[in-house]
């Protein structure tokens, strides 16, 4: 099973706001995948195995591939990073 990291700065409120959107999408795609929600300052402590990261706020990876989901929250864009979701984790 896939892994997905998806933080925000807090892990509250704007990562559950992605989280549940990716869960919806994943499913629609029939993608199984493990979602983990937390904040941008615990993504190192959790990122073994992950094959992606999502983030609300500025983020780099050299490993794993880093997508910043502002789109979910203003719905510019959302489907477009959708799709790279989906594509990532097929």
């Amino acid at each position: 099973m896939k892994k997905v990291i998806v933080a925000c700065g807090t892990g509250i409120a704007t990562s559950t706001v992605v989280c549940v959107k990716i869960k919806e999408a994943l499913a629609k795609a029939n993608v199984q995948a493990e979602i983990i929600q937390c904040k941008v300052a615990e993504i190192e402590s959790k990122m073994a195995g992950a094959d992606l990261i999502v983030t609300t706020t500025s983020y780099s990876n050299d490993k794993i591939p880093v997508i910043r989901a502002l789109s979910f929250l203003t719905g510019i864009g959302m489907e477009q990073d959708i799709q790279k979701i989906v594509d990532i984790l097929s």
